[in-house]
């Protein structure tokens, strides 16, 4: 002898869907909130941008790397950039007689950022450089 259930399957069965459809719905307190922190942009200067160039490309020409003879514009460094990479790598070679190939890659930071700020990112460029030819006016 069975035992007949107290609600028809058929209403526990529509009870249950609509719970687990409304369930689905519904925000959590976690919703919309990402489970790791995302970093947030840090905005460089001019001064950083050209510290890290200027010590990343003096740092591979005295290390003698594959890349380290590309020329300045391939390297992205302006006119000025370029002037304080070669004057940093000329003062790094004279370090690493002296100290060694540390106390010379050290060298290269603290004056790479030292110059890089002291002129506010050395971003001038040429004298030979111009400013785009404006545009022709069309035919209309």
């Amino acid at each position: 002898m069975g035992t007949k259930p107290h609600i028809p399957v058929g209403y526990a069965t529509y009870a249950l869907v609509v719970t687990l459809a409304v369930a689905g719905c519904t925000e959590s307190s976690s919703s919309g909130q990402p489970t790791t922190p995302t970093p947030v942009p840090q905005k460089s200067s001019p001064a950083d941008i050209c510290t890290s160039l200027v010590s990343y490309w003096a740092k591979e020409t005295l290390k003698g790397s594959k890349w380290s003879g590309i020329d300045w514009e391939q390297k992205g460094l302006s006119n000025e950039q370029y002037a304080i990479h070669e004057e940093i790598v000329a003062a790094a070679r004279a370090e690493e007689k002296r100290q060694g190939r540390d106390a010379a890659l050290t060298l290269i930071d603290v004056r790479a950022r030292q110059k890089c700020a002291a002129r506010n990112g050395a971003t001038g460029s040429s004298e030979n450089w111009r400013p785009p030819k404006s545009a022709a006016p069309s035919d209309r």
